[in-house]
């Protein structure tokens, strides 16, 4: 479309050119004839004048004029010193004379005030007119002795002659180049579709097929290639998608290859410390009694009290890598159940032993019916309560309702600490991510808030962090509503 607006715009633009040429080129030829014709017929008749001219004269003149124009039937008269002017007799002529258009006062004025010939076109009845204005110089000495001739140095007698005719030959001509331009301007049009056609052909086909492989690229298909047509620089654009999908194709093949290794790697070894580490929390839990009972020297039980917590951080930094790989392989079992939220909380706080605990604080507006896996929910509020008690600054506040609007249970644990930096909020829920990269030992696993957010995952539940308007960080987890089961 646009190749045949462009096509359009320079046909009708040429087209125009060559009208407007060609039209003042033929009104300049019949301008110039007309006035050659009435200045050698004024120069022929001009000798026989006597000065100054009577009403009589000058209806002669223009007879004679008259008879002279032709085939061009054009109508004179004459003027002197700028009196009436005068025309033939309408029974003079032996045909019938033909409407007349008058001499416009602008072109009397142009030719007795400027001493030369002159031209202007009218319109009469619709039909156009040229109307020729020209002066009289003397032709012999002037009759009168009152007409001195040292007053007027041009030579010019103060007679002038009109003629006006139409231009009915000039107008068909005109309407002939109209209507050839028209016609013309269908074969150009025609001709300018095939380029067009071409060039959808052999650059929009090949742009539309690069467009649709991109678009296959980026949701996934990277084994997209497309076919390679002809020589120009389309097809080696083509060239060169298809050795960027190969290149894509391969780093994402190795890229999958080194993440499934180091699952695979992660899975294997927090696998094999099990064993041992289990070996090593029951010899610690002996090595605990003896220090408290008194049975080892101070130092002997300090170092077996420090043993022992980093053989219990250890552990559970390897159970939560285990429970890491399971996400990763998408082998997490979820065993829902329907059961009121207000169990799974008491039963969390009763075994971290936060029930009694002042730091940690409840509001629970029940009943809060959900279905979940009581191990899984208990996994999160767990993170999410430990985390704000090392984090942020007690009370801890987990507070749970009911949203009339969706039906689902929110769950907010809210602490009254500085909050969280808003640089560190996008990465809260990222593995092994640290706030202060100063700390080079964090006092979990850097897993917690991670296994929790999968876990909301799991369930098909949102798990989001935010600050508070008052101080402190908020983390909420919407779970889908339940209704629990009748007896």
């Amino acid at each position: 479309m646009a190749f045949l607006l462009a096509a359009a715009f320079g046909a009708l633009l040429t087209a125009g050119l060559t009208f407007r040429e060609a039209r003042s080129a033929i009104l300049q030829r019949t301008q110039d004839t007309a006035t050659a014709d009435l200045r050698g017929q004024l120069d022929s008749l001009a000798p026989d004048l006597v000065f100054p001219p009577t009403t009589q004269t000058l209806r002669g003149l223009a007879l004679q004029l008259d008879r002279a124009g032709g085939s061009r039937l054009w109508h004179a008269s004459a003027a002197y010193q700028r009196g009436p002017l005068v025309s033939a007799s309408p029974a003079a002529p032996a045909s019938p004379a033909p409407p007349v258009a008058p001499v416009p006062d602008t072109l009397r004025r142009e030719v007795e005030s400027g001493g030369h010939a002159a031209y202007q076109y009218v319109e009469r009845d619709g039909r156009p007119w040229l109307a020729v204005g020209m002066p009289v110089a003397y032709a012999r000495e002037p009759a009168r002795a009152d007409t001195p001739r040292q007053d007027n140095p041009a030579g010019l007698s103060g007679l002038t002659a009109y003629v006006s005719f139409p231009l009915d030959d000039d107008q068909a001509d005109i309407e002939a180049l109209i209507t050839a331009a028209q016609a013309g301007a269908v074969p150009a049009l025609a001709l300018a579709l095939i380029p067009a056609l071409y060039a959808a052909a052999h650059i929009l086909r090949p742009v539309r097929r690069l467009r649709g492989g991109a678009e296959r690229i980026a949701a996934g298909e990277l084994d997209t290639r497309l076919d390679v047509r002809g020589h120009d620089e389309l097809a080696s654009l083509t060239r060169s998608f298809n050795t960027m999908a190969a290149t894509l194709e391969r780093d994402d093949a190795e890229l999958r290859r080194l993440e499934a290794g180091a699952r695979r790697f992660a899975s294997d070894v927090a696998h094999e410390l099990r064993t041992p580490l289990a070996a090593m929390a029951a010899v610690t839990e002996v090595l605990d009694e003896d220090a408290a009972s008194g049975v080892l020297p101070e130092d002997t039980a300090d170092a077996v009290r420090l043993i022992s917590t980093e053989t219990r951080t250890l552990a559970r930094m390897v159970e939560d890598l285990m429970e890491v790989s399971r996400f990763d392989a998408k082998a997490a079992p979820l065993h829902l159940e329907n059961t009121d939220l207000r169990t799974l909380v008491a039963k969390t706080l009763q075994l971290r032993g936060w029930a009694d605990d002042p730091r940690v604080r409840t509001d629970l507006q029940g009943p809060l019916p959900v279905r979940a896996d009581p191990r899984r929910i208990d996994v999160i509020l767990g993170n999410l309560i430990g985390n704000a008690l090392r984090h942020g600054r007690p009370p801890v506040v987990l507070a749970a309702r009911a949203d009339a609007d969706d039906g689902r249970t929110v769950v907010t644990v809210t602490d009254h600490g500085p909050g969280i930096p808003a640089d560190v909020l996008p990465h809260v829920f990222e593995r092994f991510y640290k706030a202060d990269t100063a700390r080079t030992r964090s006092e979990g696993s850097g897993l917690g808030l991670a296994i929790a957010h999968e876990n909301a995952l799991l369930h098909g539940a949102a798990l989001t962090a935010a600050n508070s308007p008052h101080g402190g960080a908020v983390f909420t987890l919407a779970l889908p509503p339940a209704p629990l089961e009748q007896p």
